[in-house]
């Protein structure tokens, strides 16, 4: 008699289903039989400056001794982002990814005795963490399309261990100023651990910009999740950290997997830290194509949730999914978001400009043909 395998599975994970990444080019140029040299990758919000010399130049350092384990504590690291966010290199967690820690998290401070608040329209992977540990997940209707911070509050019972804030948020770019955020830490329990998910912060700018780090001193409960993905550069090699409270940080490196973080990928993201340049073109890069993207909708008659990160989730109506395959067709891969409950936009990465140019006037003949047309 066969075993059903599957059926040993925890029942959280028998119920999850896969996180879906954005289309690889190399399959759809597979799938279309188009010329890979000729799509255009909008869709993981990725960075499109390619890498900083200096992360290829630490790169070729670090290769002769692939055959050696990494520094599992990540000491150079550590104490760069000690030295850059004025904090102990012993409040830092190193995670293959920032997913990587998000999940560690989960599992050091939830159970399925446990209630783990997030937002609507917030960051897959939160819901995913949730079920995967069996803990009852507590999703917060979203006022404008992101995060209501009051209700978040609201929604805390005996039973919350911890709530997921993803600022700016993905998939919809919306943002909570300095102000905000520590008004809603401030209702919160001190045995209830705040994730403050910072991924898309370095592309923000001005006096009110959201600063989780600034707060660690005065909120001990708070955990500050960043990566390296995406203003730095660094998707491909997989590296993010959290800073915590000592206390917080030491018990997620009880569980965080050993020599999680590879050689090259400690190289590139302690190199990179010392490109400023890098990190403000990435910037002023992002900024022009937001703007490109936005007039182009604006001209179109589409409407677009505002966004403070490197994309933008713009509404394309209830033929959405037709869109988006008349844009492979065209060799512009975005992404559908109607697995996060917006089954009538798009989100779409910023390019270069010329990448987003080609992506304008795809949309705009696949809204054609879609009956969409401006």
């Amino acid at each position: 008699m066969a075993i059903d395998y599957q059926s040993l599975a925890v029942e959280g994970v028998q119920a999850l289903s896969p996180y879906q990444p954005g289309k690889p080019i190399s399959e759809l140029a597979r799938e279309l039989g188009l010329d890979p040299a000729e799509i255009i990758k909008l869709a993981s919000n990725e960075n499109p400056l390619g890498p900083s010399k200096k992360v290829t130049a630490a790169i070729e350092s670090v290769l002769a001794d692939l055959c050696l384990y990494p520094d599992g504590n990540g000491f150079d690291l550590k104490q760069k982002l000690s030295g850059r966010l004025d904090v102990g290199a012993d409040q830092i967690t190193l995670g293959n990814g920032s997913n990587d820690v998000l999940e560690v998290i989960a599992r050091c401070f939830a159970d399925a005795d446990s209630e783990i608040v997030f937002s609507q329209y917030a960051f897959a992977v939160y819901p995913i963490v949730t079920q995967a540990i069996g803990a009852k997940a507590v999703a917060v209707p979203a006022k404008d399309w992101g995060h209501d911070l009051d209700a978040m509050a609201a929604a805390v019972t005996e039973r919350t261990r911890l709530i997921f804030v993803a600022n700016p948020n993905n998939p919809t770019g919306t943002v909570h100023n300095s102000s905000a955020i520590e008004a809603f830490l401030g209702k919160i329990p001190e045995n209830v651990l705040v994730v403050l998910d910072e991924a898309y912060c370095e592309y923000m700018t001005g006096g009110e910009d959201p600063d989780g780090v600034a707060l660690l001193t005065r909120f001990p409960n708070l955990i500050v999740c960043r990566t390296f993905s995406k203003a730095w550069g660094l998707a491909a090699l997989r590296v993010g950290y959290s800073v915590s409270s000592a206390a917080v940080a030491d018990i997620l490196n009880r569980v965080r997997q050993p020599f999680n973080v590879s050689s090259v990928a400690l190289a590139a993201a302690t190199a990179v830290l010392d490109d400023e340049d890098y990190l403000q073109r990435s910037r002023e890069v992002n900024a022009a194509g937001l703007k490109q993207l936005e007039e182009a909708f604006d001209q179109m008659g589409l409407r677009y949730i505002p966004s403070s990160g490197n994309f933008v989730a713009v509404e394309v109506g209830p033929q959405a999914m037709g869109v988006y395959q008349a844009l492979l067709a065209h060799g512009v891969i975005v992404r559908p978001v109607a697995g996060y409950g917006m089954p009538n936009h798009l989100r779409v990465s910023v390019g270069l400009p010329a990448q987003n140019e080609h992506f304008i006037d795809a949309l705009a003949k696949a809204l054609a043909a879609a009956g969409q047309g401006a």
